[in-house]
């Protein structure tokens, strides 16, 4: 199999695994009330939709070179990135279904799925192989490796001692954001267009063509989701931990 082969099987394979993996969890998250069977099929429709709507519409943009931006010219493909992420946070932030969603699902589920960021390993890879230049390679691909070992850990951790292990679950989410933050960024300055500022002699093209388009166009946006998601998590978590038990607050009255 050619590398392009492989890198198309491994960025195809790890998008339908996490997007089925989402909705299996909703399925089984949602089994408890006060959601009913209607409401989970409900719900359960209503992402399998978006995500794969989502995940066709940007594979066939990149398929189609939708991403790719010539020296001197405008990048697009931050259209795909900020706009899911805009519209997905706000809807995190300010849905109360979505709220309801997010406390069905267990923390540990939401830090443990991001085990496939270990996927960022084949940027090292193709540094090596001269396909990509390090000043991208190296601090996205290193960056995801940590964030998806680690999230296997701190899920386990999490699990096994609840609240004890909460800030394990916040210093984890901000070095997530943060390698995902500097990947973009590295991948903005080193891509070929009007913007970029470095990597010349080894322009970062890969990661606008098809497959590895998917990981900005798709990956990236659904990582930063999760973060949120998790981090709404544990300020849901600590704001209820913070309310007075009924019977506290009626001996006061």
């Amino acid at each position: 199999m050619s590398d392009t082969g492989i890198l198309t099987v491994l960025t195809l394979a790890t998008s339908v695994a996490i997007i089925a993996l989402i909705l299996l969890e909703l399925r089984s998250a949602l089994l408890m009330p006060p959601w009913t069977a209607r409401d989970r099929d409900r719900v359960v429709n209503a992402f399998s939709i978006v995500l794969i709507g989502w995940f066709l519409a940007a594979a066939v943009s990149a398929w189609l070179g939708a991403y790719r931006a010539a020296p001197g010219e405008m990048p697009t493909i931050q259209y795909a990135l900020f706009t899911p992420i805009i519209i997905g946070a706000w809807l995190i932030w300010r849905s109360p279904t979505i709220g309801m969603i997010i406390d069905a699902i267990p923390q540990q589920w939401l830090v443990g799925v991001q085990i496939f960021r270990i996927l960022g390993g084949i940027f090292l890879v193709l540094y090596a192989m001269g396909k990509m230049p390090g000043v991208f390679a190296w601090p996205a691909g290193t960056g995801d490796l940590l964030v998806g070992v680690l999230a296997a850990v701190i899920a386990v951790a999490y699990a096994r001692g609840l609240r004890v292990n909460s800030n394990l679950v916040m210093l984890w989410n901000i070095l997530g954001l943060a390698d995902l933050i500097i990947a973009v960024a590295t991948g903005f300055a080193s891509s070929p267009s009007a913007i970029q500022a470095t990597a010349f002699d080894r322009p970062n093209e890969l990661i606008t063509m098809f497959p590895l388009a998917l990981v900005p166009a798709f990956l990236v946006p659904l990582w930063i989701l999760l973060h949120i998601a998790s981090l709404t998590k544990l300020r849901r978590g600590a704001a209820i931990d913070k309310k007075p038990p009924h019977g506290v607050a009626m001996s006061h009255m």
